[in-house]
């Protein structure tokens, strides 16, 4: 899967992996959907368990905190990758000595340009700073008196990013955050006609590039390169290359995460291209004041971040691919031994994302479990097992008759293959009774409008919850939140109702999972919105007016106002 469509399912599940949309609704009487982190480290604490924090092997434990083995991949939000040894080493030593950040820029770039062949380097503190960074370079050409000024951008000359549409994504917000317009093209010739003397930059995804045609890196570049117009590739799941494929593709500057297949410090990002840009952005971080004084990155990581390329260019890379292919392989020969359990292994085929990964699939009939009971078991029972559910994909829609797991590799550690392998057969075994695709008869009518009151961490909002359609245990209707009025579809069950809407920006998206308990004109419950957590809210039933009287059309202009 390419970075923007794993991005896609991250706002439902961060730990359990995406929910496949056949199997929700079929769960919904079954089992929570939804993993509830605040309710399970309520339910797993223990005063023997909260602190004082203990150096050790059990460090998160000692605060109450449990770790995960991560089955998924470089998600930052489960820890992303774990740091090579000469990429602790290297921190552990420069932290113990001071010295001036700017002469310390200066050589590492130098030497990252020696390693990967690239004109310059820059370390960041993260891909998307690393962006921000490389954006406000452009607006300001390295001039301060334009960079202290950040985001009010009245009375400059470069206030405009163009952006191709299949290249928007979250991480986008990088670039906003300077201030510029941000101008979206979904052709040649909308490029053509977008570049203009207020374009600052052209940014693209990696995973939004096709390989050939018109919106391909090298015919956008064939376009910006002679109007000097540059151009930021985010390659950031993507493993480094050298010499590097989007420089020589026409790219000015490529931005990379250092703490996923890099495998540096999880703060850090790395940044290759051309130096004056390289040095605009290096102005534009800290420590330097300005709009990137929030983007720290320490004396430390910027050594670990150079580690990283040194020993990535030494890496037998191969070997590392044979050890993750062993443990899809230990896991595959454990669960495969259930009567109608199958496994496939996929290979990778692009640069982002680089890992094989497993495929464990069933028919959820016959073991009467779907993957994202057994993921949601396994996410929040010791140890915790991070992964992603697979629902057959047959012809671009879930397959009925096939649920599964999708397992990734390259994160795991020594060891974890046995125990994945171990747990999945034991839940998997399992005897169990058919499952639960009934509901119970709705309790209620809930068409019409409600008026939800909806309470968020600091704050409170007003929406509008429309059921326009109730046939029988299914919902259909509209949402009305804070800017606009989306699409809501859900069931009820007895007196549970489950529903969701979709928030959309280019991009972007909050996906808003109201579950609550209905009691006659009232409903109330939570709003599971992912990676944002979770709200309350309670709806109240709008009593229209009950007024009936006769209405007349004027035949005429008024006489009077």
């Amino acid at each position: 899967m390419k970075r923007r469509d794993i991005l896609k399912g991250l706002s439902v599940l961060p730990i359990s992996g995406v929910v496949a949309a056949g199997q929700s609704a079929m769960a919904h009487s079954a089992t929570p959907h939804e993993f509830d982190l605040l309710n399970y480290m309520k339910s797993t604490e223990s005063p023997e368990m909260m602190g004082p924090l203990k150096a050790g092997p059990n460090i998160y434990q000692s605060i109450g905190v449990e770790p995960i083995i991560n089955c998924r991949g470089t998600f930052t939000i489960i820890g992303a990758s774990v740091e090579l040894p000469e990429v602790r080493e290297a921190m552990e030593y420069a932290c113990r000595y001071f010295v001036q950040l700017d002469e310390l820029a200066m050589g590492v770039g130098k030497r990252l340009s020696e390693i990967t062949g690239a004109e310059w380097g820059m370390v960041s503190s993260g891909c998307a700073a690393g962006m921000k960074h490389v954006t406000a370079a452009c607006v300001t050409g390295g001039n301060p008196e334009k960079l202290i000024r950040i985001p009010d951008l009245a009375g400059f000359d470069k206030t405009e990013v163009i952006i191709p549409k299949d290249s928007r994504n979250v991480y986008d917000h990088a670039i906003r955050n300077i201030g510029v317009k941000i101008i979206m093209v979904d052709s040649e010739e909308e490029l053509r006609g977008a570049i203009s003397p207020r374009t600052a930059m052209i940014y693209a995804n990696a995973d939004g590039l096709p390989a050939s045609g018109p919106l391909s890196l090298e015919s956008i570049a064939a376009i910006a390169k002679p109007k000097n117009v540059p151009i930021l590739v985010d390659a950031a799941a993507e493993m480094l290359t050298i010499p590097n494929v989007h420089l020589q593709k026409g790219a000015s500057v490529v931005a990379y995460s250092g703490g996923k297949g890099i495998r540096g410090p999880q703060c850090a990002g790395l940044l290759l291209g051309k130096k004056d840009i390289l040095m605009a952005a290096w102005q534009a971080s800290a420590p330097h004041h300005g709009p990137g004084r929030d983007n720290k990155v320490g004396r430390e990581e910027v050594m670990g971040m150079l580690a990283a390329v040194e020993t990535w260019v030494k890496r037998d890379h191969a070997k590392e691919y044979k050890t993750w292919m062993g443990y899809l392989d230990t896991i595959a020969n454990r669960v495969k031994k259930i009567d109608g359990v199958q496994t496939t292994i996929k290979e990778p085929t692009g640069l982002a994302n680089h890992t094989p990964t497993l495929i464990i699939s069933w028919d959820p009939n016959k073991l009467n479990i779907i993957g994202i009971e057994l993921a949601n078991e396994l996410s929040s029972t010791k140890p915790r097992i991070a992964l992603s559910t697979y629902n057959g994909n047959r012809n671009g829609a879930p397959d009925p008759n096939v649920t599964g797991l999708s397992i990734s590799s390259w994160m795991m550690q020594p060891g974890n293959d046995k125990v994945v392998a171990d747990r999945i057969y034991d839940v998997l075994s399992r005897k169990r009774p058919p499952r639960v695709t009934t509901m119970k008869s709705p309790g209620s009518n809930l068409t019409g409008r409600w008026d939800a009151t909806i309470n968020f961490f600091n704050s409170q909002s007003q929406h509008t919850l429309f059921v326009e359609k109730q046939d029988g245990n299914w919902l259909q209707g509209s949402h009305k939140g804070d800017f606009d009025v989306r699409d809501m579809s859900g069931t009820l069950d007895g007196d549970k109702v489950i529903f969701r809407s979709m928030y959309r920006a280019p991009g972007d998206g909050i996906s808003f999972t109201f579950s609550a308990t209905v009691s006659g004109d009232t409903m109330s419950g939570d709003i599971h919105m992912g990676e944002y957590l979770t709200a309350k809210f309670t709806a109240k039933r709008y009593m229209y007016p009950n007024s009936q009287q006769t209405i007349f059309v004027p035949i005429g202009p008024p006489l009077s106002s």
